[in-house]
């Protein structure tokens, strides 16, 4: 496990841990937030091996 200590918003912490997906590259650590674990669930899976830039895309059009 690697950790990395940093300050994370109360508002994010408080989301269901099920409802977010977390991205990280060596400068950015990005957090999506869903309505439901499936949609989470099926994010994930219809994004796998996409880039940063991708996801974005993918969960503007789908999710936001």
């Amino acid at each position: 496990m690697i950790c990395i200590k940093t300050e994370i918003p109360k508002e994010i912490c408080e989301i269901d841990d099920e409802l977010k997906a977390i991205y990280h590259s060596h400068d950015t650590v990005c957090i999506w937030v869903f309505k439901s674990r499936e949609d989470r669930n099926n994010f994930m899976n219809n994004t796998v091996g996409m880039k940063k830039e991708e996801r974005e895309q993918y969960f503007l059009k789908n999710y936001g």
